[in-house]
């Protein structure tokens, strides 16, 4: 779908990401999935996320991708928040959430060809989607908030 930035967007209603952080070591981490050269901005690193199917809330889609890409199910996240890129006709939610531990996460469709867990402070030095990249800065903050 094109949206009023111009720019073509995936997701009819929208799609939707989960930000996935742990708080166990050193420094809190949050986990970055490797695109797959044939997926929407393959070969960069992004959320585990994508389009809304009709029926679903933004954290109930990003779970569903975060547990179809990334094996992490839903049951081991504490939804924190929800920050949204709104385009006008067409928006993207980042569903910020913590676990505890690894949350099963690995590889777990074809989407991925790696999975991560990365500083956060690191994020910025890795090659993102063009949509993370654009809204780290402004994501950041509100992940930083809901850390203990």
């Amino acid at each position: 779908m094109s949206c009023f930035c111009g720019r073509p967007h995936w997701g009819l209603y929208g799609a939707a990401g989960l930000l996935l952080i742990r708080q166990e070591g050193e420094h809190p981490e949050v986990l970055l999935q490797l695109r797959a050269a044939w997926t929407h901005g393959g070969g960069t690193w992004a959320l585990p996320g994508g389009a809304l199917d009709s029926h679903e809330d933004p954290v109930t889609a990003a779970a569903r991708e975060a547990w179809e890409e990334a094996g992490v199910h839903p049951s081991v996240l504490d939804v924190k928040g929800i920050f949204t890129d709104d385009h006008g006709n067409w928006r993207y939610d980042t569903v910020i959430a913590h676990c505890v531990g690894e949350a099963g996460a690995h590889e777990a469709n074809a989407e991925s060809d790696e999975i991560r867990w990365v500083a956060i402070h690191e994020v910025s030095g890795y090659e993102l989607h063009p949509g993370l990249a654009a809204s780290w800065g402004e994501i950041l903050p509100h992940v930083m908030g809901t850390l203990g």
